[in-house]
């Protein structure tokens, strides 16, 4: 590879100026303060998340690292009734939304649509909107007298939030909109009429999408897998392009099923020269729908976010990053109200880092990984190309060829390669080394050629100075930098599994050990490699590295877990590179209890199908869960009902509904994996109510589920844990 510069000098996009906003935009990347920035926006969705937990929620992103929090608003969840004002009361006020954004220190976009998708009902339009006889999406007078009020609504209940120092740093209109620019603009100049305010206006360019030139933001995509295509469809081409580096950041497949008849096809395209390539839904997991039931591992979601970062990303945006739950019955995307698929009426957990009961899972720490190595170096990142291979991949069914890019600066970069993909497994690549000529030399590493394992997702540093130190490469990923006492500074590196993790410092090449932390030193500057395993209990909060495989805080009275293994903590000391482990305070350790499920009726034999819409398969209406699915029962000692907790259930069926003392709690379609949610306090007795899969349904299942479908005949609760989750605080420098 050799590497490349920027083609066009660095420029400032119209957009840019005339604000006096601490956010800026440049062609390259973003600023705040008058620094680059690299944002890392997760999406929360307030109003399918009760008020009492946004807090908690919101600080679980921050430390894992997400600097941004983008939201909808659903104008259906505010106004369902035309002669009734928008709400926004209780789970709804998006202004106390914004003031806990602004505690924990999290910048906020804003998607206001009118027209949102996120898998709502009419993509929320109130039906009184979705019924009137207007020309929707479009600048039909009538049509945009339905908005202006609606605007007007959101800019009084923000009014206090557009200020220079205000944590709105973009709004989006509309989504998912592709021959309307003029509209999308209009919208733009009634929005700012209304009184709303933000230093970046952005819409969806996904699909080919024709934007206003230089009125909005261009935001792209990526998911790995989606559950809008049909159940017999094969890994569509459009997920598997974002295992590869290429400079196309167009995604056709995202929403190409709702596409108006008649639109030509998209063509894929590289971003525009005026804008950075950003993006702002990068698949923090997958939605379920009934036909079609996708369920991705932590390492496919983080592969995906990995490829974006070495194709040049300079705003890595996920969708969602917390899941949550429909506010009410009937408030979904379904065959009911015109859409191609069917969602579950009250769940939307999207398999997100952060689960809909609030649980960080897996992806979480591996994504947490990523982000800690943007808060160190993104602000260099933003500021180096991206750069491909002399040989890349034929098209994206070559499972051959090494797939990797750089970014660099012409001094140091980092070495991004992928081989993860989800359905079809990639082999061991042929012994590699990389070889990179920059202005005035050429970078060969490592000595030695080596295999890159299934499933490795790397970023190699090279040329990076540590202090006074300079790491010549390494084939570790980089995971933080840290300050250390008198003024040196600490690498850490985190080793990948089947992978030696080698340290070249001045022409000296070091192997760490697999097993344990490993120190290097040069004067007051040091490189430390932990072992893989070890990564992936890595949080760094604050500037500081801690180990938990529990989910960690740390605010002023210091760190605290929230305990679900009760497993160690530990803190790093910088200055004798070293963990130092943390005490808990005394106090009961985390348990998790098996709870006895009891059978009161059989399930009815389930048929084929519940018929179908365009030819995908409709679920079954609640009423008939209820009516036809197995009912169980499950106690709740008296120890439990003190507060709310985490109940997970093992189960195998096709949809389930679960009820906290006769009142409904949330609904699921079942994917082969465990389902966790939130049981209130004082709750005495959960009933699960599941309905039986049929073995030949017309469904996409995972072949893991449908392998388990296979293999049991007993549909229903196989097993139910229940899991306190207690805060726990740590003794930090011996305090309490």
């Amino acid at each position: 590879m050799t590497h490349r510069d920027w083609e066009l000098p660095l420029a400032a996009p119209a957009m840019a100026s005339g604000t006096n906003h601490r956010i800026g935009l440049t062609s390259r990347y973003l600023t705040r303060k008058g620094e680059p920035w690299f944002p890392v926006s997760g999406e929360l969705h307030f109003t399918r998340v009760p008020r009492e937990s946004w807090r908690r929620r919101l600080r679980a992103m921050r430390n894992g690292g997400v600097n941004t929090v983008a939201t909808y608003l659903f104008w259906n969840h505010h106004q369902p009734e035309r002669d009734q004002p928008p709400s926004f009361e209780g789970d709804r006020d998006i202004s106390a939304f914004l003031d806990l954004c602004v505690e924990t220190g999290l910048e906020v976009v804003l998607r206001i649509g009118p027209w949102c998708h996120g898998e709502v009902r009419n993509g929320g339009f109130p039906d009184w909107v979705q019924e009137a006889g207007v020309s929707h999406r479009s600048d039909d007078p009538a049509y945009l007298a339905l908005v202006a009020p609606w605007f007007a609504a959101l800019a009084d209940q923000l009014s206090a939030h557009f200020e220079p120092g205000s944590p709105v740093i973009g709004i989006q209109v509309e989504n998912e909109l592709y021959d309307q620019p003029a509209h999308i603009a209009t919208l733009k100049r009634m929005a700012v009429a209304a009184g709303l305010r933000a230093p970046l206006w952005m819409a969806t360019a996904w699909g080919g999408a024709v934007l206003p030139e230089d009125e909005v933001l261009p935001m792209y995509g990526g998911y790995a897998d989606g559950f809008w295509t049909d159940a017999t469809a094969p890994w569509d081409v459009s997920f598997r392009e974002h295992f590869f580096f290429r400079h196309v950041w167009d995604d056709p497949g995202i929403g190409a099923d709702l596409r108006a008849p008649g639109l030509p096809g998209p063509e894929s395209r590289s971003p525009s020269t005026v804008f950075p390539p950003v993006t702002c839904e990068l698949g923090g997991g997958m939605a379920t729908a009934y036909h079609r039931r996708p369920v991705l591992d932590a390492e496919d979601i983080a592969a995906v976010a990995n490829v974006k970062l070495g194709n040049g990303s300079a705003w890595q945006g996920y969708y969602m990053y917390a899941g949550g739950r429909n506010p009410g019955l009937g408030l979904q995307e379904s065959h009911a109200t015109g859409y191609p698929n069917d969602l579950p009426q009250i769940d939307y957990d999207f398999h997100a880092p952060i689960g809909a009961a609030g649980q960080p899972t897996r992806t979480h720490a591996l994504l947490r990984q990523q982000h800690a190595f943007l808060a160190a170096v993104g602000d260099r990142l933003v500021q180096m190309p991206s750069t491909l291979p002399d040989r890349v991949p034929a098209d994206a069914f070559d499972a051959e060829t090494p797939r990797w890019a750089i970014r660099s600066d012409g001094e140091c970069g980092f070495v991004f390669v992928n081989r993860r993909q989800p359905h079809e497994a990639l082999g061991p690549s042929a012994p590699v080394a990389f070889a990179i000529t920059l202005p005035g030399s050429t970078l060969t590493f490592p000595d030695e050629p080596i295999a890159i394992p299934p499933g490795t997702i790397a970023r190699f540093p090279f040329g990076l100075q540590i202090g006074r130190m300079r790491l010549d490469w390494a084939t570790a990923n980089l995971l933080t930098l840290l300050d250390r006492p008198g003024g040196g500074r600490v690498a850490v590196l985190a080793a990948l599994p089947g992978i030696s993790a080698w340290i070249a410092v001045g022409g000296a090449v070091s192997e760490a050990d697999p097993d344990r932390v490993r120190a290097f030193e040069r004067g007051q500057d040091a490189v430390v490699v932990l072992p893989a395993d070890l990564a992936e209990q890595a949080w760094v909060i604050d500037g500081v590295l801690y180990t938990s495989a529990d989910e960690l805080d740390v605010d002023e009275s210091g760190v605290l877990t929230w305990d679900r293994t009760g497993g160690p903590v530990a803190r790093f000391d910088t200055e004798h590179l070293r963990f130092d482990p943390l005490t808990p305070a005394p106090g009961p350790a985390a348990v998790t209890s098996d709870l006895h499920v009891a059978l009161r009726r059989p399930a009815a034999e389930p048929p084929v199908d519940y018929g179908a819409s365009n030819g995908r398969a409709s679920a079954p209406p609640l009423e008939q869960v209820f009516a036809d699915g197995a009912r169980y029962d499950i106690a709740v000692p008296d120890p439990l009902q003190d507060d709310d907790f985490e109940l997970t259930i093992e189960w195998i069926g096709d949809v389930a509904v679960a009820e906290a003392d006769g009142v409904l709690l949330t609904d699921r379609f079942w994917d082969g994996t465990l389902w966790t949610i939130t049981v209130p306090a004082g709750t005495a007795e959960v009933t699960v109510h599941v309905l039986p899969l049929h073995p030949q349904a017309p469904i996409w299942l995972h072949p893991d589920a449908r392998r388990a479908l296979a293999e049991t005949s007993g549909q229903g609760v196989l097993r139910a844990l229940a899991r306190p989750v207690r805060a726990r605080r740590h003794a930090v420098d011996g305090s309490s």
